[in-house]
């Protein structure tokens, strides 16, 4: 088992202010998990999704923790992959500057987004954005070997072009795509990419995705032995990853921790479901709780905490609780967390607290 940093950069009622600030907790945890040794920070993308993610430039914040950081991967989770969020030529570009200043440190997500609020802003064609993202996530690993890409097809139609630079890592870096359901979790097994996937499941569900994953990795290497290549597509590198995204704190205090924690997974639950599952295009602030939980509540959670049939969702209390839900992870086969210790009514200086010992009473068992 391997431990990420997830910031989303959320913020409840953000002023100019706030969000400036902000972006530079997210910088601080950031430079605190690489001397911490969290394998990766990983930034998302998101547009216009106010107090629940204001990460829309996560190409920048990226580089700026990269000149900060010695070992710590960067993680794009994920970039937006149709065409009227990015033209796959800029990501191409941009993901490959990065790993050249970082000294081949990038890990590449790709996504398309879900969230009415994003697709209409950019007046995508809500219809067609697999079949974009899927053009597209074929084109860019090609633009990182071929010395003159060209490309014609439904979206896309790209004259011979010498992409640079290209990547430090060869062919790529790993290659990962945001998933949600079963049918997209057996895809990018079939694509031959890593699933970075949230943790709302049960243990048997999640179990049933990552053996359903496995086994579509299997059958993409065996065709790419078959056909010569590595890997389901012309160039692409097999990346056998299969990641969750558990919000998370982690302090010696277990009240404070589950008092502070609860809260936050709360905001984050909420504000996600106003964005993605409520077919709204919110403006303003968000109709969600902020407050700390009603002490019934606060019990009432704290006791379901990795009771059979609970959801490993979160990871909220003592080193010892976190323990109990982290093996739950491991008997899944779940190779690696994705810690959202940044939610967005949780104080920074709780953030690195829970930062820290989690690094230093929790890791060290998993090493």
């Amino acid at each position: 088992m391997q431990f990420s940093v997830f910031i989303e950069i959320q913020i409840a009622d953000p002023t100019r202010a706030s969000e400036a600030q902000a972006y530079r907790d997210g910088v601080a945890q950031a430079v605190l998990a690489d001397k911490l040794g969290y394998r990766a920070v990983w930034a998302v993308e998101h547009h216009g999704l106010y107090e629940y993610s204001h990460s829309s430039a996560p190409e920048v914040f990226l580089a700026f923790v990269a000149a900060q950081t010695q070992r710590i991967r960067l993680g794009h989770g994920v970039t937006l992959l149709p065409h009227r969020y990015n033209h796959p030529i800029r990501i191409a570009e941009r993901v490959a500057a990065l790993d050249v200043l970082s000294g081949g440190r990038v890990e590449w997500g790709t996504g398309k987004s879900s969230s009415p609020t994003e697709q209409l802003a950019f007046e995508s064609d809500v219809s067609a954005l697999h079949e974009q993202w899927l053009e597209a996530l074929a084109m860019i690993p090609r633009m990182w070997s071929e010395d003159v890409f060209s490309h014609k097809g439904r979206f896309f139609d790209v004259p011979p072009t010498q992409i640079v630079p290209k990547p430090l890592q060869t062919p790529h870096p790993p290659i990962h795509m945001a998933c949600s359901s079963p049918d997209s979790t057996l895809l990018a097994g079939r694509l031959g990419i890593g699933a970075l996937h949230f943790a709302f499941a049960t243990d048997a569900q999640l179990g049933e995705r990552v053996a359903g994953y496995r086994e579509a990795i299997r059958d993409a290497e065996r065709a790419g032995r078959a056909h010569g290549e590595n890997g389901a597509l012309p160039g692409r590198r097999i990346t056998n990853r299969f990641a969750c995204a558990p919000a998370a704190l982690v302090l010696n205090d277990d009240r404070k921790a589950a008092a502070y924690g609860f809260r936050g997974s709360r905001f984050f639950a909420q504000s996600m479901a106003q964005y993605f599952f409520s077919g709204e295009r919110p403006l303003g602030r968000l109709r969600v709780a902020r407050d700390f939980l009603r002490e019934e509540r606060l019990e009432e959670l704290m006791a379901q905490r990795n009771a059979p049939g609970s959801e490993p969702s979160t990871i909220v209390g003592d080193p010892a609780c976190a323990c109990e839900t982290i093996d739950r992870f491991v008997r899944i086969g779940v190779d690696e967390l994705l810690l959202v210790f940044q939610m967005g009514t949780v104080p920074h200086e709780l953030v690195m607290e829970s930062m820290r010992t989690f690094a230093e009473k929790v890791m060290p068992k998993y090493a």
